[in-house]
């Protein structure tokens, strides 16, 4: 019988969680320059924790154009 992968504790941690506890947050804010160490450690501002979204990556020619704004020039073929 086989574990349901749900159960698996290795990548546990791993995912994206949408509650961060005191310490991270506190990490965040002071990354940020929200907090500092004087600050107290209750009635913390809302941090944001976003997840990011790994989308479909372009092909570099595509990407160039949009950076410059103009079109990239096309290679030649090579004539047999």
């Amino acid at each position: 019988m086989s574990v349901d992968p749900s159960l698996k504790i290795k990548g546990a941690l791993s995912r994206h969680r949408n509650v961060l506890t005191r310490a991270e947050r506190i990490e965040q804010l002071k990354e940020e320059e929200r907090w500092s160490e004087g600050d107290s450690l209750l009635g913390l501002p809302k941090v944001a924790h976003r997840k990011s979204h790994a989308g479909r990556k372009e092909e570099p020619e595509k990407v160039a154009e949009a950076v410059a704004g103009v079109e990239a020039p096309k290679p030649e073929k090579p004539q047999a």
